[in-house]
């Protein structure tokens, strides 16, 4: 197929827009492959749609050689299934909800398990119908708070999800192995440097979830590495504890003078002044800091919590979240403390001098306390009183407090021992391209999903969940590979393979220009001419912007029988006679 680029639906930008903060996003709507409709939702231009309908078919093809089929759901839906499940209020503001002119309240589909679950009740009843694999591509809605890098994080945006039916646990570990293959299929055909990772499965629930992450310096995501293998998105990593230490060595508990000790810094800086340590000097790491959050649940009530933690960490917001949702959490104000008259700010404390608990089941106030998995039992800390200008030392866990529970929420630091034992974690940067669950039952149960088993006894199915973000992924490999002048496609998704530039005004130029990309038409290639009367340097330009993997030149140098062929990944530039050009290209794009 040959497109002219003087009838393209394109116009190439000089200056970079406004709201571009990652290279793909800016090159995207520089080279006329996007444009901006609206914060987070983009409109897809010929050439853009024509990498995007690449992605969706590797997507399509990886997903039809395991055996799922494909269905289209309405992206329009209504409420009761999402009311069934809970997800009409976990969602939160995170959902784009309407109302018909009836009254009746729908939404747009942020992801569909509700409506897969439904369409096999609806059509199966037996185990001789399963396994069972289905999958769509289909535009989602999320009402994102703060949309941005294009189409990286959109509010609307392509996706393929798909979803296994099995009859048991083994048949769920076949059907989710199957999909985690192919994703591998999928990442590699698209050229992406991915790893594969340990993930939380947040609100989706279920027993197992993974992520495929696109390896990118702007990426969204912080992932860790271990020399042992061991990879986990930072959200998912778990420390492990230390043990526990006998309480009877714990020293006893003292009252400390810290007068304007308003910091962890200053704290240490007392302590080592004036309760020095036998064993070496006070650190952060030796005190137990509590910070206290304001928690609200997808249902509107809020509730008090408090962290306890090493003072030489801080909660990680991202991974506070991800152990919190769908509640979303923010960190007390002074509104907030006033609620809270036995607490003083600065010197917060899971006991206090007159015996009384403040954080805890027991507390008169009320507010869970649940601590960081280093502070297990016989440890001992020195952290505030509860009282002005005062903190206490040799405060032991199990017998001075007892917290509520373990929330693993620190921040995860370059070098921290690998939860696998093999060494220092390192930690890096990374896009998320896909995800996978173990659903197990959630869905199935919510919704009465159930067949006949082989001794004719209702069942309930259990469930998959796998997705791809499809347009996300056209965003990924442009990260990946772009440069400083443009975009730089691979051959498998460009929308065209060559681009032919006819530079000058000789006729013989656009003759042999345009005889050459009938010829490779004719061979199957995909060919965009340029075909305008611009200058060459203008021509140049777009050519490197657009980011064609092949370019070749017609010029000047037909006079003397050659043209000159362009790699747009390497820089590479060298002349070939005019006679071997179709065959020199198609041997370039490896046919």
């Amino acid at each position: 197929m040959i497109s002219k680029l003087s009838s393209l639906f394109v116009r190439t930008l000089r200056d970079d827009p406004a709201d571009a903060e990652v290279p793909s996003h800016r090159w995207l709507v520089r080279a006329g492959y996007i444009r901006r409709a609206a914060p987070g939702v983009y409109s897809w231009l010929p050439l853009g749609l024509k990498v995007l309908q690449k992605v969706e078919a590797i997507v399509r093809e990886e997903m039809e050689a395991i055996g799922a089929q494909e269905v289209r759901f309405p992206a329009l839906l209504p409420r009761e299934p999402y009311e069934l499940s809970n997800r009409w209020t976990e969602y939160g503001d995170n959902l784009f909800r309407v109302v018909d002119r009836k009254g009746a309240d729908m939404l747009l589909g942020p992801t569909h398990e509700e409506m897969f679950t439904l369409m096999v009740k609806d059509l199966y009843n037996s185990y001789k119908d399963l396994p069972l694999s289905l999958f769509q591509i289909q535009t989602k809605y999320r009402d994102e708070a703060r949309p941005r890098a294009g189409l990286l994080r959109g509010r609307e945006f392509v996706m393929k999800d798909s979803y296994s039916f099995d009859i048991d646990e083994a048949g769920l570990d076949a059907s989710y192995q199957a999909h985690r293959q192919a994703y591998q299929r999928i990442f590699e055909r698209l050229g992406l440097d991915f790893v594969i990772v340990s993930a939380m499965a947040g609100a989706m629930g279920g027993s197992k979830s993974e992520e495929f992450l696109a390896i990118a310096e702007n990426g969204e995501d912080t992932f860790v590495r271990s020399p042992g293998g061991y990879a986990a998105n930072v959200e998912a990593v778990r420390i492990a504890p230390p043990a526990a230490l006998p309480i009877a060595d714990a020293p006893a508990m003292a009252v400390v003078d810290t007068p304007d000790a308003g910091s962890i810094v200053a704290v240490v800086e007392i302590l080592n002044r004036d309760v020095p340590k036998a064993d070496g000097e006070w650190t952060g790491a030796d005190t137990l800091k509590n910070v206290l959050f304001k928690v609200t649940d997808p249902d509107g009530t809020s509730r008090a919590l408090a962290v306890g933690l090493p003072g030489d960490r801080e909660v990680d917001v991202k991974r506070l979240e991800a152990a919190l949702e769908p509640s979303v959490a923010e960190v007390f104000t002074a509104e907030d403390f006033a609620k809270y008259p036995d607490l003083v700010v600065g010197f917060i404390s899971p006991v206090s001098l007159d015996g009384t608990r403040v954080l805890g089941k027991e507390s008169a106030t009320k507010i869970e306390y649940l601590v960081d998995p280093r502070v297990v039992e016989g440890t001992y800390w020195a952290t505030g009183a509860n009282e002005k200008d005062k903190h206490l030392t040799g405060v032991t866990a199990g017998r001075d407090f007892t917290a509520d529970g373990v929330l693993d929420v620190a921040d995860v630091r370059e070098g921290d021992p690998a939860p696998d034992g093999s060494g220092g974690l390192t930690l890096a940067r990374g896009m998320e391209m896909g995800h996978i669950f173990q659903l197990g039952r959630k869905y199935a149960e919510a919704l009465g999903l159930k067949v006949l088993d082989q001794n004719g006894k209702l069942v309930t199915v259990t469930m998959g969940s796998y997705g791809v973000g499809v347009s996300r992924a056209v965003a990924a490999v442009a990260e990946a590979t772009c440069d400083d002048k443009g975009l730089s496609w691979p051959l498998a998704l460009a929308p065209y393979q060559v681009q032919i530039l006819a530079t000058g005004k000789d006729e013989a130029i656009f003759a042999t220009a345009e005889e050459i990309a009938e010829a490779l038409s004719d061979k199957g290639l995909d060919v965009l001419y340029d075909d305008r009367k611009a200058s060459p340097g203008v021509k140049f330009a777009d050519s490197e912007i657009m980011g064609m993997p092949l370019v070749l030149v017609v010029g000047r140098g037909l006079a003397d029988g050659v043209v000159e062929l362009r790699v747009r990944a390497t820089g590479e530039k060298r002349e070939i006679p005019v006679g071997d050009a179709v065959a020199e290209l198609l041997a370039a794009a490896g046919r």
